[in-house]
């Protein structure tokens, strides 16, 4: 009598990686096409921080020593190449939250949906939740690590032209902010998750690819209207005479009144005769400017990334519950 022989199913833990290399195989040209464009950036931000910022800097001296009743002689082309850089470094580094949110919603999720090569890859021994995290989680790296970098080099190529470069942005700058420091990974990782539940939930390339790019247009808008709010700010009170002082992230100014209430400014300047008639007709005592100082900018990186990646986390979630609801598996 003969023995039937029977191959016996991989373990779970090495279906994992072979999901990742058919994915990685699968997806050669994005990741390709998305690490060139790493690549590029990041080489582009290393010649920002470095050569550029030291011409820029230098022909910024050259020009803040003239004398105007001389010829003056700066390296103009070294400032303007400087700007036109940062510029588009800043906007690439942007632009990865979009790009990793329209990837995963057209090409990721929503072509297989739409082509039903989903209900293949179920019949091949890989449940369908172990599928979805094989599609969130080597993605999910990749984002963490292309925009991570990105953004660090960014942070880097800024503090470098800082007190040097004459138009260097400043720090609360919305696009210098939103591409520095945490927020582009938390931006990423909740596009990757709003693309992958767009392709679960429409099915359509396309559809979900719009809509991930559309969510994390949202997201970003969301971050910058609510950022001055993410961290208790500093009161700066000065005389009606002075008028508003404070530098860094405006969250409100105003004057004081004698009761010690708050009021809208009606000018901004107590040396002038109608201004200051203005001022007593309120009962202004003072002026007051509610700002985030240099020192938030770690606190408010950090309580805003932690937003988006409990976002990404509830997306993921949801993307979770789509699949199980239309498999009806109750666990991986």
């Amino acid at each position: 009598m003969t023995a039937a022989l029977t191959t016996p199913a991989a373990p779970a833990a090495a279906r994992v990686p072979r999901q990742w290399r058919w994915l990685a195989r699968l997806h050669r040209p994005a990741l390709i096409c998305g690490g060139t464009l790493v690549l590029l950036t990041a080489a582009a931000l290393v010649w920002l921080g470095g050569p550029l910022t030291d011409a820029s800097a230098a022909a910024w001296k050259a020009y803040n020593a003239c004398a105007w009743d001389k010829v003056c002689r700066y390296d103009q082309d070294a400032i303007l190449l400087y700007k036109e850089v940062y510029t588009w470094t800043t906007a690439a580094v942007l632009a990865v939250p979009f790009l990793v949110a329209a990837w995963a919603g057209g090409a990721l999720i929503g072509r297989e949906t739409e082509s039903g090569t989903t209900r293949l890859a179920w019949t091949q021994g890989v449940s369908p939740t172990r599928w979805l995290a094989s599609r969130l989680a080597l993605p999910a790296l990749l984002a963490v690590a292309g925009s991570g970098l990105l953004s660090g080099l960014h942070r880097w190529a800024w503090t470098a032209a800082d007190g040097r470069v004459d138009t260097a942005k400043s720090w609360h700058s919305s696009a210098t902010f939103l591409a520095g420091g945490t927020v582009p990974v938390g931006l990423a990782l909740a596009g990757l998750t709003a693309g992958v539940l767009a392709g679960l939930l429409l099915r359509r390339a396309m559809a979900a690819l719009a809509t991930a790019a559309a969510a994390v247009g949202v997201l970003w808008a969301g971050v910058h209207a609510a950022l001055p709010y993410l961290w208790p700010s500093v009161t700066r009170v000065s005389s009606l005479r002075e008028g508003p002082v404070g530098s860094g992230m405006h969250v409100g100014e105003g004057v004081l009144t004698a009761g010690g209430g708050r009021a809208t400014a009606p000018c901004f300047t107590g040396r002038l005769p109608d201004c200051r008639e203005d001022l007593a007709d309120v009962g202004a005592t003072a002026f007051y400017r509610d700002v985030h100082p240099a020192a938030h900018y770690w606190p408010l990186q950090l309580v805003a990334t932690g937003i988006l990646l409990a976002v990404a986390a509830l997306l993921a979630y949801a993307a979770f519950r789509v699949v199980r609801g239309t498999t009806g598996t109750a666990r991986g």
